[in-house]
């Protein structure tokens, strides 16, 4: 290899770390911060998670076309009939996909909590979305208190979370 080629390669690979290096991605963990968002609901309107300071947020990612959210939908609309005069939020943000769909879908499911669309997928890159559905537990203060990865196989499950986070 020519000396020339191993400086170019030399060069190339400092430049990759460096740009690496400088800028660090934050993975949410219990006991930190929540990532701010701003999203639409499904009628268009803004939320952000800042402007629920002071109230405990679960935050629920999902899409239409997987299984698991669905088996779970019927149980965290359970939790939000019930917890909702409590002051818990719930959102649930759909990733990547049209409004006609989700629509379709919160009809077809009768949910009544409000459905956020992330259709770029920013906010769940900046949750560390590996699988959905993935639920975060956050309390008044911003701070992520659980993690729950996987459906919810009943209404008492999320409760038990909730109760023992003292939200």
């Amino acid at each position: 290899m020519s000396h020339v080629l191993k400086v170019i390669l030399s060069m190339l690979t400092l430049g990759i770390l460096v740009v690496g290096c400088s800028t660090p991605v934050e993975v949410p963990e219990i006991g930190k911060p929540a990532p701010s968002f701003r999203l639409t609901d499904i009628d268009g309107q803004p939320v952000s998670l800042s402007d629920l300071r002071g109230k405990p947020v679960l935050i629920n990612f999902w899409a239409t076309w997987c299984y698991a959210c669905g088996v779970e939908m019927p149980y965290i609309q359970e939790v939000y009939n019930e917890w909702s005069e409590h002051g818990l939020v719930v959102l649930a943000i759909n990733i990547g996909e049209s409004p006609s769909q989700v629509d379709r879908f919160i009809l077809e499911h009768n949910l009544s909590f409000p459905v956020l669309l992330n259709p770029e997928g920013n906010v769940a890159k900046k949750y560390n979305i590996r699988a959905i559905p993935t639920t975060y537990f956050i309390d008044g203060d911003g701070i992520i208190k659980d993690i729950k990865i996987g459906a919810f196989n009943s209404a008492a499950e999320i409760e038990d979370i909730l109760n023992s986070i003292s939200l």
